[in-house]
C-alpha cells in the first residue's frame, strides 16, 4: 500500500483536467471533484500536473498530535475566545453599517480562519484526534440518516491514533 494518497481542493480546482489523463488507475473524476481514495496508489502524478496547484498528497497514516502544555492550550482558547467576541462585534456592525460591508466581512472571514487553525494547532480540529473521533461519534449516534452515514464512513477510513 503506498504511503500517501492524493487529495484535491475543490476551491483551487480550475478544471484544466490534466490530472485526468495522467492518473494510471483512473482514481480522479472531475465530475463530482473528488479523488477516489480506493483507486489512487499514491504516484503524484496528478499532483505534479495540476496547473492550478489544487491536488496534494497526504500521509495515509497521520503522526500524533504533538502534546502541549495546559499554558499553552489556555493561551491558545484565550485568542480563540477573544477572535470569537470580536465576529460577534463585527457581526453586529455589519447590521448597523452597510457601507462598510465588504471590509467587515473580509475581517469576519479573518477571524473564523484565524479561529479554525489555532483550533486545529490545538489538536482539536486535527482528523485522527481524540475530539474528531468523540465529534464523530456523537454524530453517528445523534445526527439526521446522512449525516450518520457520513460520520460512519468517516469513522471507517480515518486511523486515530491519539
Amino acid at each position: 500500500m503506498a504511503k500517501f494518497h492524493a487529495h484535491r481542493n475543490i476551491k483551487l480546482c480550475s478544471k484544466d483536467c490534466l490530472c485526468l489523463f495522467v492518473c494510471p488507475t483512473g482514481a480522479t473524476n472531475n465530475e463530482t471533484g473528488q479523488i477516489d481514495y480506493d483507486k489512487c496508489i499514491g504516484c503524484g502524478a496528478c499532483a505534479n500536473a495540476c496547473p492550478a496547484r489544487a491536488i496534494t498528497m497526504m500521509p495515509n497514516v497521520m503522526p500524533p498530535q504533538q502534546k502541549k502544555t495546559e499554558q499553552v492550550i489556555i493561551e491558545l482558547f484565550k485568542i480563540v475566545n477573544s477572535k470569537i467576541t470580536q465576529n460577534k462585534i463585527l457581526n453586529q456592525l455589519l447590521k448597523e453599517n452597510k457601507e462598510d460591508e465588504k471590509f467587515l466581512k473580509a475581517l469576519i472571514h479573518s477571524n473564523t480562519v484565524m479561529i479554525e487553525d489555532l483550533l486545529r494547532e490545538s489538536g482539536y480540529m486535527l482528523p485522527q484526534s481524540k475530539n474528531t473521533n468523540q465529534l464523530l461519534k456523537d454524530i453517528q449516534k445523534n445526527g439526521d440518516n446522512s449525516s450518520k452515514e457520513y460520520a460512519t464512513n468517516l469513522l471507517n477510513k480515518i486511523n486515530f491514533n491519539e
